[in-house]
């Protein structure tokens, strides 16, 4: 990014993208980092890599924007997950629910869209990550681990055709595919489950195919589709041996991890 803010703020969910954003956003030149963690979600790593982290809770919507405000911070990013299940299962304050109220469908679009108009409100732009996080980006032509036979190939193209179009339909952005049947669909479960599900249906000799792809007209202020080392533990233990991510849109995290359990596990990643 040619041009850094002097101060950016971090609503840091879990998993390691909120840490590699860290430090990509310090080497690219932003001179302070404020975040925002969430208790029971974010990695306490992250205080070491910030100025300033303030920690709440799940739908404690007023302190977050007013942690930001406060400190001048005008801009900020959203990074890393939160886990679905505290969507629904969390506390929200006056704020929050006000913001609920006036949703006609909640999901994770509606929902952080509505976060992104109340920040808005209060002198807070959300904005992208994706200037940051460029080089963890996969392009067109990826391949990590054994090559893909005639039958995985075939599987990629047809479970990239079914996971555009369940995303279309917002239900989900990954699927999981074997010799040209759909064996899961994501739903609000998340990826993790998804690929669980489907590898326990694809049978003993497992071979089964992933397939992760972004919405059509994604939002990537506040949804980057990512994976990394769990994800690829995940796969090994659900007997998947290809996952094929949508190129140019999609992030791969813990990069020397995942290619050692690619290579250890015979697993695949390609670019869909």
């Amino acid at each position: 990014m040619s041009c850094s803010p002097e101060s950016l703020g971090i609503i840091a969910g879990n998993r390691s993208l909120p840490i590699l954003f860290a430090r990509q956003a310090r080497s690219m030149g932003v001179k302070r980092l404020v975040a925002v963690g969430f208790e029971n979600e974010t990695n306490p790593e992250l205080a070491s890599l910030v100025d300033e982290i303030i920690w709440l809770r799940v739908g404690q919507l007023s302190k977050m924007i007013s942690a930001f405000s406060k400190r001048g911070v005008t801009q900020c990013v959203m990074v890393g997950q939160i886990a679905p299940k505290n969507l629904f299962d969390f506390r929200p304050d006056l704020r929050a629910m006000g913001l609920l109220l006036r949703l006609k469908e909640k999901n994770a679009h509606t929902i952080f869209g509505g976060i992104a108009d109340e920040l808005q409100k209060d002198g807070v732009e959300l904005i992208e990550a994706t200037p940051w996080l460029k080089p963890l980006m996969l392009n067109t032509g990826f391949l990590l681990g054994p090559k893909l036979n005639d039958q995985q190939k075939s599987d990629v193209a047809f479970g990239f055709r079914i996971a555009k179009e369940v995303s279309r339909l917002d239900i989900g952005q990954s699927v999981v595919v074997k010799d040209g049947t759909v064996l899961a669909v994501e739903g609000f479960e998340g990826t993790d489950e998804c690929l669980k599900r489907g590898g326990a249906l694809a049978g003993k000799d497992g071979c089964a195919v992933a397939v992760k792809v972004a919405k059509e007209n994604h939002d990537l202020r506040f949804d980057i589709p990512c994976f990394g080392a769990r994800t690829l533990e995940i796969c090994h233990e659900a007997n998947i041996s290809v996952l094929a991510i949508e190129p140019g849109k999609t992030l791969m995290l813990e990069s020397d991890a995942v290619e050692a359990l690619a290579r250890k596990h015979k697993i695949s990643i390609t670019t869909a």
